[in-house]
C-alpha cells in the first residue's frame, strides 16, 4: 500500500504533530489542548521532498516518510 519516499528517522515526542511541509521537509507544531493554543511550526528536518499530485505524503512509524495513493470518486 505504502511506497518509502526518504529515510529520515525522526524520532516523536509526545504533545507534538509531525508534518510534510510546503517545502517538503518535515516539521512539527505542539498541540492544542485544553484551551491552550499550539504553537507554531518548526523544522525537524530538512529533505525538500518533490510531492506528486494524487499521493498522500506522511510520516509513517519508523520515522520515514512515506506516500501512499488518494481513493477519490
Amino acid at each position: 500500500m505504502a511506497q518509502k519516499v526518504a529515510k529520515a528517522g525522526v524520532t516523536r515526542e509526545e504533545g507534538f504533530l509531525y508534518f510534510i511541509d510546503k517545502q517538503g521537509d518535515i516539521s512539527r507544531a505542539k498541540m492544542a489542548r485544553g484551551g491552550k493554543k499550539g504553537g507554531k511550526p518548526q523544522k525537524v528536518q530538512k529533505l525538500g521532498i518533490k510531492k506528486e499530485k494524487g499521493f498522500l505524503y506522511f510520516i509513517d512509524k519508523q520515522g520515514d516518510v512515506s506516500r501512499a495513493k488518494m481513493v477519490r470518486r
